[in-house]
């Protein structure tokens, strides 16, 4: 309880809450930029979001219906590093999406030197939800090439958020320096993946970032998010 008290306290300085809009999906994206991530892979992993932005299927998929989507968009790593990069936007032609991508492409992490802090980043994430537009649905993606190793387990986040309506994804980047890929994969299935239909989308490193983000969002704006995680089919390795 302590826990959640001090970080809505924190979110609440200096925001503001987004209006509410007849919108079907609040979807965040949480990036990795702790110290395992060097400056070329998250070059690759900026460049890779802000392209998959606006490519034509996912485009396809943010218009796909007339109810929108609002999006927002952080980057994460130590217990107390947490940076939003785009705040609550809704997302109701092209011409938005082109200038999320422009701010996303044109960003620079904010910290290199801290730590897997996963646990702390989805408290964030709660924060952010939690002023958001009051949409159908509420998505977060937690992308990472690390498992979680300074501060409280995302079980422990889970058990003191507000997550009980909220749908948690993955994107494990199976980088090179990363030598136990099948336990990462495994340490997303069993303790990060949260919620009604929550899956798993695999990048094979840095390189293939924008492949797989442009799948994953492919499939989070295509798909009505109802009903309980299957694990035989949530894993998608490209």
């Amino acid at each position: 309880m302590v826990i959640r008290l001090l970080f809505f306290a924190a979110l609440a300085l200096g925001t503001v809450p987004a209006a509410a809009s007849d919108c079907r999906l609040a979807l965040v994206l949480a990036l990795d930029v702790s110290s395992s991530v060097d400056a070329g892979e998250d070059a690759l992993q900026r460049g890779g979001l802000a392209a998959a932005l606006i490519a034509p299927e996912v485009q396809r998929a943010f218009f796909s219906t007339p109810s929108p989507v609002a999006l927002a968009v952080f980057e994460w790593s130590g217990r107390y590093n947490q940076k939003m990069l785009l705040d609550w936007r809704l997302i109701e032609n092209p011409s938005h999406l082109l200038d999320v991508a422009t701010i996303i492409g044109r960003s620079k992490r904010t910290a290199d030197d801290y730590p897997t802090s996963m646990g702390y980043a989805l408290g964030y994430a709660a924060g952010v939800l939690d002023r958001g537009p009051n949409c159908l649905h509420q998505t977060l993606d937690m992308a990472g090439d690390g498992e979680n190793n300074d501060g409280f387990a995302p079980s422990s986040a889970y058990s003191e958020f507000p997550f009980s309506d909220v749908t948690v994804n993955g994107m494990v980047v199976n980088a090179a320096d990363f030598e136990d890929k099948a336990n990462l994969i495994d340490y997303y299935l069993s303790q990060v993946l949260h919620g009604p239909g929550a899956f798993l989308e695999v990048a094979q490193g840095f390189d293939d970032y924008e492949r797989a983000m442009r799948r994953k969002l492919e499939r989070e704006l295509s798909v009505t998010m109802t009903g309980a995680l299957d694990t035989s089919s949530a894993v998608h390795p490209g």
